[in-house]
């Protein structure tokens, strides 16, 4: 098979040799090309992996003080100041009717539960008030911390009135099972 190949190519004048040795040539770039784009994502694969393994490895050997700190955590809170999804919302409903915030709007309370704790998470969306107001908003949930924590807060300024903002906050608290 070889050899007919061969006397095909040097049967052809010279101008169809450069020709058919210019299609190799570029097949065998494209196919380069491909191998080296399929052997790099391969590559950033097994990185990914290996990193993703040894952040695994590093958390489940530091099991037992993450226990123990997680325990210890857990001791300093008490049960009852703990709030579930309904006391959560009412909770904050509280804080804003304190502070003066009137333009509020409340999703649904999202649940994960893990054995004794559950984390409840609320997403508070506050329009057209005033920095001051907004501000006491803030300290005041900052004094209900570790039952109530801020774990996402988006601030922009009103259109139709740059002196007013609007604000979005992802608040959250835990819960400790009353067993």
């Amino acid at each position: 098979m070889i050899a007919t190949i061969r006397a095909f190519f040097l049967a052809r004048l010279l101008r169809e040799k450069v020709l058919l040795a210019g299609f190799v040539v570029l097949s065998a770039a494209v196919w380069l090309s491909s191998l080296s784009g399929r052997t790099g994502r391969m590559v950033r694969a097994v990185r990914s992996t290996t990193v993703a393994l040894n952040e695994q490895q590093l958390w489940l050997s530091n099991r037992a003080s993450i226990e123990a700190s997680a325990q210890a955590a857990a001791g300093r809170l008490d049960p009852v100041r703990t709030l579930d999804a309904t006391r959560l919302l009412a909770e904050i409903s509280a804080i804003a009717n304190e502070t003066g915030l009137k333009n509020t709007t409340s999703g649904e309370p999202r649940d994960v539960s893990s054995g004794h704790f559950s984390v409840h998470t609320l997403q508070f969306n506050v329009t057209k008030v005033d920095w001051a107001t907004l501000k006491q908003f803030y300290l005041a949930l900052g004094k209900r911390s570790p039952y109530i924590g801020i774990e996402q807060y988006r601030m922009q300024v009103d259109r139709a009135n740059p002196a007013l903002l609007s604000a979005s906050f992802q608040i959250s608290s835990v819960e400790i099972s009353r067993n």
